[in-house]
């Protein structure tokens, strides 16, 4: 995990507060990881005070729309960057100068200079887009929700932290589906923060709390029914060899093994059978398959498609959860086992051996729809709706 620089932190979202109201404030001059920083936060998505950070947010946000929120920015702000000078500079200023991204005591030119390029990035930060510091397509739209759709989305999710917290323990693993990101948590602190892969909109990933208490080390995949129906059989009808060059195995209910010449691939004949897909460099679940109770039957795992988590938008699995250097996330897991350190679960991906390890200690882990929240510091982060459980007004989310 990249863990933050605390001074640069503080100083960068002490501007945001102070900018709030109305106070300069200096900002670094790496505006990228300036920006990256101030929301790589020690702090959990989900903890006791995610609550009363929210709370503070709110009340900012309230403030906000009491002054008259923030107009939208014109079509012409559209691809604006650093060293453009234009008439709608100044639209994109008083936007970022509104939300507190930006320095509310600059003056209004129509330069777009190294101080509006940080707020740029800082406002993309914030709400999970690249960092570019240009006026894309995400940048523009996003800059132009009303602050009362902010104001909604913030007092939506207060609800759902203030449901959740009474299920925290003093170690907990939580997966916030929308922000595609894991947090490992030990008392109150982020010791480990991961990037995910999590399920598409037809797939979502599914709300719960478990507890992991298995790590399964160059598993085989043992292939959902959904899969075979939605994906295997169109996949063989485009390439009959599709199942052999991906090592994957059919049998009957006798477990006896299928040539896959003998399976009618035109029907849904293939349903009724299993698949296996052995270990190795072309195994969905890569190096370690990381298991808790669920009546959905998904999990978190490695995968061999590591491309997949430098995108933005991270909503690509059928509803597990893949997760970005995975080895250090089992290290973690498996620390009350004594043995097992960071070498210990390299060597044992290296091997390519299959083997079960169960956890003494059971984590809890918690995947749910986190998409606004506040650090202590007044950073406030926000992310897409993309399941439309905002949209739903969904406070109480299902649960496993």
């Amino acid at each position: 995990m990249k863990f933050l620089k605390r001074n640069t932190v503080k100083m960068l979202a002490g501007a945001i507060v102070a900018m709030s109201l109305g106070v300069s404030a200096p900002f670094a001059q790496d505006s990228v990881s300036a920006a990256q920083d101030a929301i790589d936060s020690i702090e959990p998505v989900l903890s006791y005070d995610t609550a009363y950070n929210l709370q503070l947010a709110i009340q900012k946000y309230e403030a906000i729309a009491a002054a008259g929120g923030w107009e939208p920015i014109s079509r012409g702000s559209y691809g604006l960057k650093l060293g453009k000078s234009q008439g709608h500079v100044r639209g994109i200023r008083r936007r970022l100068m509104a939300s507190g991204d930006l320095d509310p005591n600059l003056r209004l030119s129509d330069e777009f200079d190294a101080d509006v390029d940080a707020a740029v990035r800082l406002f993309q930060a914030r709400h999970g887009l690249r960092l570019t510091g240009v006026l894309d397509q995400e940048t523009f739209i996003t800059m132009n929700v009303p602050v009362q759709e902010k104001l909604n989305q913030l007092r939506l999710n207060q609800a759902r932290v203030q449901e959740l917290v009474p299920a925290l323990a003093d170690q907990y693993i939580v997966v916030n589906i929308p922000a595609a990101s894991i947090e490992a948590v030990s008392n109150g602190t982020v010791e480990r923060r991961h990037t995910a892969i999590v399920g598409r909109i037809d797939r979502p990933t599914p709300i719960l709390q478990s507890k992991v208490h298995q790590i399964n080390f160059n598993p085989y995949w043992h292939v959902p029914k959904s899969i075979i129906r939605r994906d295997i059989i169109k996949y063989m009808n485009d390439d009959p060899q599709y199942l052999a060059n991906f090592r994957i195995k059919i049998y009957d209910g006798n477990g006896e093994e299928l040539e896959p010449s003998s399976v009618d691939w035109k029907t849904e004949e293939a349903v009724q059978y299993s698949f296996r897909q052995e270990p190795g460099a072309e195994n969905s679940m890569g190096h370690v398959k990381i298991n808790f109770h669920n009546k959905h039957a998904v999990y978190l795992h490695d995968t061999p498609q590591k491309s997949l988590f430098g995108q933005n938008r991270r909503f690509h699995s059928s509803g597990c959860v893949r997760v970005d250097d995975v080895d250090q996330l089992v290290s973690w897991l498996l620390q009350s086992n004594g043995e097992w350190d960071q070498n210990a679960v390299d060597a044992a991906f290296e091997s390519g051996e299959r083997l079960d390890v169960s956890i003494k200690n059971p984590v809890p882990i918690i995947t749910t729809y986190i998409t606004a929240w506040a650090n202590r510091e007044g950073v406030v982060s926000f992310r897409e709706d993309i399941y439309q459980y905002d949209a739903q007004g969904r406070v109480a989310l299902a649960s496993d």
